[in-house]
């Protein structure tokens, strides 16, 4: 076998330099002498190792080549399976290359194949394009995660047949060796699917996926809460005051039979009866709410006290909350940016509506009154309120601008976000700081350092005083604001953490990240105990539900996912949106799901229909998992910001931008 493994390398070699004569005569004389005598075992070895290292680049490219056109060609009813392949096999082709030192044939490789992929997998090939030496695989957290775990793909019985087959057929020994190394494949019987599905590389094996999502999580909302005390005293309430009603029509009652003998009795007691409960026959207060069953949990966190103003604001907003399903869809009320020139990048509402704050490019920080925003000010081409030579406003008597400016940072402005009672501002930005403002003072009040690189997102607890910062150093940090130093650092991302979200109970924290994956981290403990593997491009959103089971995540391609936090499992896809899912946010009582997204639409969805299946419909896929309730276009505004108040009222926000 050595022999004829020798005799081949040669006869290539001749080949390769143009040496036909040469190759004939060395032919004739293999056929002449078939008992030749062995090669030297020294000399065999460095022809053997020579040939490797003239041919082996040039294998990967023809046998890429011709698994590439083989797959192309196949029938139709198993193209889109036999395709998935394709993808994993290039990357691995590459870094082989590359972890060989044969970076020129390796560039050569990528761009002369890069096309094919750059559609569904560009973010990656960026990432993998830097990537030069033996060295640079072994840095590079993402590339070194590849080699190190196997990716899955699903292929019915007979189209795995038939890969091994061509490749076994066609001698390609390389392919065949990557894809038994580093592919995993998931085959079942019947028919092919015949979906295009596009195959994800995170960098984390199934095995890793399915450990951490057997941890042990307590997805329940906070025992003895503020909502929960006052919704408990708002029942206590109406309770009392029906039964007053009831001894009230007792009373009436017993005076009519007094009076007329007990004749209209009954028809009196059956008409008091239809008042206090209305036409449907169910009391008044009746209606299910996710959040009254979900289980009851402690906080593992010191929460902060709350003060009698704010407990009598909650109950009224309680008291006059609208009860929302997929009958009554709330009222929608739109902020829209103008004359904002590209760079506003995000936005945020305070829980009443009242505060509406935009992060800018320029650094800045504005803040609105909605209601002090009675007279309309003239507004200049740069997006700002005109002002006169001394700063005044332009046409003001009063020489006010419309809205609060805030200078502090040293880079554009990212995130920004809201204290639970609009009292405070975070902000985050590109000079790798977070922020704290006072919304009264109109005031920088601490200045957060501890990120090394820019900051994506930030977001206050549920219950104020805690918060926690996305970043591009690949990590969150949870803070409090009265401590200049993070409380906790959450790592393990392969690329930047693009979004994060408190759970209703506060225990964990949601992150989003340009990995394509979401990870839910124990505050207390700092570590990862579920994660969510699904998303196509990167994770931009995150949403809460109010009972804290289920999780939504928004993605680039505008894919929505639901997911199950005790299982780990995506329960639903909602697919609708056409553009980047950037905000998403929860109804009160967890009935609806509202996103906005880059193509200036707000989509609300139900969320009952789409969660509430069987595991049998779900694994035969023959429910309906998708609901959309109602798509509501803007003229021309992506929606940066959603947010539901305590009344149920949805409040979005975005910027109105020219089409060209």
């Amino acid at each position: 076998m050595e022999e004829e493994e020798i005799e081949k390398a040669v006869l290539a070699y001749l080949r390769k330099k143009g040496f036909s004569k040469t190759q004939l005569t060395l032919q004739e004389e293999q056929q002449k002498n078939s008992s030749a005598p062995k090669t030297d075992p020294e000399i065999a070895k460095q022809i053997l190792a020579f040939a490797e290292l003239e041919n082996g680049p040039v294998r990967y490219k023809d046998e890429y080549n011709k698994l590439r056109s083989w797959s192309y060609n196949s029938l139709d009813v198993y193209k889109p399976e036999l395709l998935r392949v394709l993808y994993p096999v290039f990357i691995h082709c590459f870094m082989d290359l590359v972890a060989k030192g044969h970076t020129q044939e390796a560039r050569a490789f990528f761009q002369s194949f890069r096309e094919n992929h750059e559609a569904s997998h560009l973010r990656d090939l960026q990432k993998l394009e830097s990537v030069l030496t033996p060295q640079h695989l072994e840095e590079m957290e993402f590339a070194h995660s590849l080699r190190q775990n196997k990716v899955n793909i699903k292929l019915c019985q007979y189209s795995y047949e038939l890969l091994l087959q061509y490749l076994h057929k066609a001698e390609c020994t390389l392919m065949l060796g990557i894809i038994n190394e580093r592919i995993n494949f998931q085959v079942y019987g019947g028919q092919p699917s015949g979906e295009a599905e596009v195959v994800t590389l995170t960098g984390s094996s199934q095995e890793a996926v399915e450990q951490i999502n057997q941890r042990e999580i307590r997805w329940g909302v906070l025992e003895d809460s503020l909502e929960e005390r006052l919704e408990k005293e708002i029942l206590a309430a109406e309770a009392e005051k029906n039964e007053a009603e009831v001894k009230e029509g007792d009373a009436e009652e017993s005076k009519k039979k007094a009076g007329e003998g007990g004749k209209s009795g009954g028809p009196s007691k059956k008409l008091k009866k239809d008042k206090l409960t209305g036409t449907t026959g169910k009391g008044v207060r009746t209606e299910t709410n996710v959040v009254s069953s979900a289980p009851r949990v402690k906080s593992e966190l010191t929460m902060p006290t709350i003060s009698v103003e704010v407990e009598r604001s909650v109950l009224e907003d309680l008291r006059n909350r609208a009860r929302l399903s997929s009958s009554a869809l709330p009222s929608v009320s739109f902020y829209t940016f103008i004359n904002t020139h590209n760079s506003l990048n995000c936005a945020s509402i305070s829980h009443d509506g009242a505060l509406v704050v935009g992060g800018f490019s320029d650094s800045s920080l504005k803040v609105w009154n909605i209601a002090k925003m009675g007279e309309q000010p003239y507004y200049s081409e740069n997006g700002d309120v005109a002002e006169g030579q001394n700063g005044q406003l332009a046409g003001s008597e009063t020489g006010k601008r419309s809205y609060t400016l805030l200078r502090g940072h040293a880079g554009p402005v990212y995130a920004a976000n809201f204290s639970p009672e609009g009292d405070y501002i975070l902000s985050a930005s590109a000079d790798n700081t977070v922020r704290l403002w006072s919304s009264k003072l109109n005031a920088n009040l601490v200045c957060y350092k501890a990120h090394n690189y820019p900051v994506w997102d930030v977001q206050f607890s549920p219950f104020g005083h805690y918060f926690v910062s996305a970043s591009h150093d690949r990590t969150a940090r949870v803070w409090a604001m009265d401590r200049i130093h993070p409380l906790r650092i959450m790592a393990g991302h392969l690329s930047d953490v693009d979004c994060v979200q408190w759970h209703a109970n506060c225990n964990y924290i949601a992150t989003g990240s340009s990995d394509k994956t979401v990870r839910l981290w124990d505050v207390q403990t700092g570590e990862c105990v579920r994660m969510f593997v699904g998303h196509r491009g990167m994770v931009l959103s995150i949403a809460m539900s109010p009972d804290g089971r289920y999780m939504a995540s928004g993605d680039e391609d505008g894919a929505i996912m639901m997911w199950d936090l005790s299982s780990g499992r995506c329960v639903t896809p909602l697919m609708g949106h056409t553009s980047c899912v950037w905000t998403l946010t929860f109804s009160c009582e967890g009935s609806l799901l509202a996103s906005g997204s880059a193509d200036c639409t707000v989509k609300l969805w139900d969320v009952n229909a789409s969660s509430k299946m069987s595991r049998t419909e779900e694994k035969a896929g023959t429910a309906q998992r998708l609901r959309l309730l109602k798509a509501l276009p803007t003229k021309s505004t992506p929606v940066h910001a959603l947010r539901f108040s305590r009344r149920n009222l949805l409040f979005a926000a975005g910027a109105f931008t020219r089409n060209p």
